[in-house]
């Protein structure tokens, strides 16, 4: 008998949603995501220590100026680490554009091209990176730019509709909508302390959006992120990819019961209405307070990471 691993992987493509190379080796995922949180997480621990011994030295090399070799400390070893994980997994590793910059297109697609400049130097090609961009209406324009030069994007802090919307029609190659962060919301508004697995919002959010883009024909691939617990990763079952941290792959390992099939590609038919204008963004997105908030908050919280991230390197200068 299989577990709920096992058979979320027959019909989703399982990514793990850490830096820890060994539960990567362990669980064995297709692809792999970072953020400066799961960075900062990795750094701390000792196996890393040679990369940002390594990452700080490399940084010395390229600038005499102490803040921009923290600056590019920061993406040597974003990349390091982002490295050692590709080179484990078959397919691609995410890894995310300062968030910092996420009001800011010109610098965003700049940090992108620095980032694959990176990742080509230690003989990883663009093909195996996903570069990862919040979704703000500028870090969508950024990922229009990047496709259009073959650089494929992950488009994250996803909460909104409008967002899902905007990411399709700029052809972005990727989203990874919230879901637990969603639902954390709604609990801290509502008082309601649970939902029931198909009432929860994160749920309802990325079943909307995977339905939309399958009725519309969009190619962007769906991939449900930020979990709280395994009933919301079974009611997305069958979703294009789901990114999961180690302990609720572990859970779902130790799990024998049935898993459903519950997002399902009907085909095309729809057909997409007018593009949304950036007015029209920013007017959904003030309607939709739950996306302004949480979107500013991930934002302010991977900021303020980056920001512990490079005190660490700064200790190393």
């Amino acid at each position: 008998m299989s577990n709920q691993l096992q058979a979320l992987r027959a019909i989703t493509t399982v990514v793990a949603d850490t830096g820890d190379i060994e539960a990567i080796k362990k669980y064995q995922p297709v692809d792999a995501t970072t953020n400066p949180s799961l960075l900062l997480k990795a750094a701390e621990m000792p196996q890393y220590k040679s990369h940002l011994e390594q990452s700080v030295a490399w940084a010395k090399q390229q600038s005499n100026d102490p803040q921009q070799q923290i600056i590019d400390a920061g993406d040597k070893l974003s990349v390091l680490i982002g490295t050692d994980i590709v080179n484990i997994v078959p397919g691609r590793i995410s890894t995310e554009v300062d968030a910092r910059l996420s009001f800011d297109t010109a610098a965003s697609i700049e940090k992108a091209h620095k980032l694959i400049a990176l990742y080509q130097e230690a003989g990883i090609g663009k093909e195996r990176i996903l570069i990862k961009l919040a979704s703000t209406w500028e870090g969508i324009c950024a990922a229009e730019q990047l496709e259009k030069e073959g650089i494929n994007c992950n488009l994250t802090l996803l909460f909104g509709f409008a967002q899902a919307q905007a990411c399709a029609e700029a052809g972005a190659f990727l989203i990874s909508p919230f879901v637990g962060r969603i639902l954390d919301w709604y609990k801290a508004k509502t008082g309601k302390t649970s939902y029931a697995p198909s009432e929860d919002p994160g749920v309802i959010s990325v079943t909307k959006i995977y339905n939309y883009y399958k009725a519309n024909g969009y190619k962007t691939v769906v991939m449900g992120a930020s979990f709280r617990n395994t009933d919301e990763i079974t009611e997305l079952a069958g979703c294009d990819r789901l990114t999961i941290g180690p302990g609720l792959l572990e859970e779902l390992s130790q799990n024998n019961a049935p898993l459903p099939v519950k997002l399902k590609d009907t085909g095309v038919t729809a057909k997409p209405g007018p593009r949304l204008t950036e007015a029209a963004f920013r007017w959904e997105m003030n309607q939709d307070a739950m996306a302004t908030e949480k979107l500013s908050e991930g934002i302010r919280n991977f900021a303020a990471d980056q920001v512990k991230l490079e005190t660490l390197l700064r200790s190393y200068l």
